[in-house]
């Protein structure tokens, strides 16, 4: 076990010391629980380094808001220990966490493994829209909902004291972290990146997997070079917990075949192995050859002068709005209103949004007030929207339009409260 500084993660070992070590990385909302059930059988050959995500499993609550942030405190908390080099597998969020070390630090990974992930994981939108509900209603909502998007309905009925746990770990989560690793994972998107992960790489799923299922394992196939895809019959999201014995079984065979080594120290050079071909290690069905999905052509800066704030402005207006929100208008843009939409993309959001001089939730507030005043209520309805994504909860955002009350007027005020009431009734209730 371990004491935790703020650049380092919570962590355990288990196993010889002098053996090589390999890295499980969790889920979000799990804690290195989910993988006791492969532990004793790894520890025969490895040296097992488990570590929870902040504010998980007790761990202490420092919020990290990237995947590479992470990636940054797992390095420094091996470094601490003495490791340079390890095997490492990762489910969901800790599949990403992998992905992010094979491509930024791949001389320190020697195989990897990743189990029910994806090189982007849904959509911004969705993951902004669950800190939403958690910023508002606390986890209670998410952790009632793990269990369905966890394991398959069988097993969740003939195992309640798996699925209690599950929830438990959950409910127990500290909130403001969860956001966190939420954001993560709305910014988290890899897909035009893949063939630089060049270790040899086991990809694992469950087939009944409606999270991350056998499509995003196969993208990740098809960009991977040495990549190889196992399909767990039977299993869900969770399928280290689900089929804990299916999953031992291919973690070994992968490890123990599928280590590639270290750079020579005397000539700074590493043995290049040729990929071998891509076996199903477990049996799937037939199914097409998958086609990785390209990710858009990014617009280059100008060149000379700064660089264009149109780029900055597109990234900060979809973050904020929504991707809904920014395909719909630009969608309806023609000739007619197409510069204005340009306008607003460089200018409102490029420059202005952009700046460093306030944080979002401090122009949310700006922006709310603005529009009361103005009796915008279209554009106000939207802009409460953003300003739940922004971080501001229920009770401020009321808060801002009392005080437009004071200086815009009561009759605008009421017309926006009605506005607002109706946005955030739509933003907060618990998906079931």
């Amino acid at each position: 076990m371990s004491e935790t500084p703020m650049n380092t993660l919570q962590y355990r070992f288990d196993g010889p010391e002098d053996a090589p070590v390999l890295i499980l990385g969790p889920s979000l909302g799990t804690t290195w629980h989910m993988w006791d059930r492969q532990v004793p059988e790894l520890t025969q050959q490895w040296r097992v380094f488990r570590f929870d995500l902040p504010g998980h499993g007790g761990a202490p609550a420092y919020p990290a808001g990237s995947v590479s942030d992470l990636a940054a405190r797992l390095l420094a908390t091996l470094d601490s220990l003495g490791v340079q080099r390890f095997g490492y597998a990762g489910c969901a969020f800790g599949g990403a966490l992998g992905i992010e070390l094979a491509l930024r630090h791949p001389e320190r990974i020697a195989s990897l493994a990743l189990i029910a992930a994806s090189p982007r994981f849904g959509t911004a939108d969705e993951f902004r829209q669950r800190g939403v509900i958690v910023r508002t209603n606390g986890l209670d909502p998410i952790a009632r909902t793990s269990p369905d998007r966890w394991f398959t309905t069988g097993f969740a009925a003939a195992q309640p004291a798996i699925t209690e746990w599950a929830v438990q770990m959950v409910r127990t989560t500290d909130p403001g972290c969860y956001i966190a690793a939420c954001e993560a994972l709305a910014s988290f998107d890899v897909r035009s990146q893949l063939s630089g992960v060049a270790v040899p790489t086991l990809v694992l799923v469950g087939s009944d997997d409606q999270v991350t299922g056998p499509a995003e394992a196969r993208t990740l196939v098809a960009g991977i070079p040495d990549a190889r895809l196992a399909v767990v019959p039977g299993a869900s999201h969770l399928v280290p917990v689900e089929q804990p014995a299916a999953v031992t079984d291919l973690l070994v065979r992968h490890f123990s075949t599928a280590w590639q080594p270290a750079y020579d120290s005397t000539t700074g050079q590493m043995a290049i192995v040729a990929a071998p071909a891509k076996p199903v290690l477990a049996a799937a069905p037939p199914q097409p050859t998958p086609i990785a999905e390209i990710a858009p052509a990014v617009v280059s800066p100008r060149t000379t002068g700064r660089p264009d704030p149109y780029d900055a402005g597109i990234k900060v207006r979809r973050e904020v709005l929504g991707d809904a929100h920014v395909d719909r208008a630009l969608a309806q843009a023609d000739e007619f209103s197409g510069d204005f939409q340009e306008f607003i993309t460089r200018y409102a959001w490029g420059e202005i949004w952009d700046r460093p001089g306030l944080d979002r939730r401090a122009r949310s507030c700006v922006t709310l007030t603005a529009l009361v005043a103005g009796g915008h209520l279209d554009e106000l309805a939207f802009h409460t929207r953003a300003a739940l994504r922004n971080g501001l909860t229920p009770d401020e955002i009321k808060e801002v339009l009392l005080q437009a009350a004071v200086y815009c007027g009561v009759p605008a005020a009421n017309s926006a409260f009605k506005v607002a009431q109706k946005v955030i009734r739509e933003e907060t209730t618990p998906q079931e």
